[in-house]
């Protein structure tokens, strides 16, 4: 079973679940997860980076310079 597959059977379960306690528990193990993640290597973008980054991908747009939806799905097949 792929992970898609498996996170799809996940939701559906999470969807269908009616136990309060267990679904908060899961919900505690989540969020905490989620605070332990080591963020201090990120570094956000200044406004002019962002504008830089922006400016850029237009102009690779314009010019052709990019991939496809299609092209991503076929190229991730073969992962």
């Amino acid at each position: 079973m792929n992970i898609q597959t498996r996170k799809l059977n996940l939701i559906t379960y999470l969807a269908q679940l009616q136990d309060e306690s267990f679904f908060e528990k899961i919900e505690e193990y989540i969020l905490s997860k989620l605070e332990k993640e080591d963020l201090s290597d990120f570094v956000p973008f200044t406004i002019e980076e962002l504008i830089s980054r922006i400016e850029r991908s237009e102009d690779d747009f314009k010019n052709g310079r990019f991939k496809s939806q299609e092209d991503l799905e076929n190229l991730s097949a073969n992962w």
